[in-house]
């Protein structure tokens, strides 16, 4: 995963108030294995900025990914 990429959480992170499922965008990398993400409502207010591992994390995708 890279940097402005869209993600979605795998499980909850209750201590930052983040559900399961709920959709962000990388906004720094931390290290290997974490980084910054932005979660942001309907209206792009942030209502949260949480590092978070990047195991627990799925990259969205918005177009057909190409065949192997």
């Amino acid at each position: 995963m890279k940097l402005l990429d869209v993600v979605a959480t795998l499980e909850a992170l209750p201590e930052q108030h983040v559900a399961k499922g709920q959709v962000g965008t990388i906004v720094e990398e931390l290290d290997d294995a974490n980084v910054l993400v932005e979660f942001a409502d309907l209206n792009g207010v942030a209502y949260a900025i949480s590092p978070v591992p990047i195991a627990l994390l799925m990259e969205l995708k918005h177009a057909p990914a190409l065949a192997a």
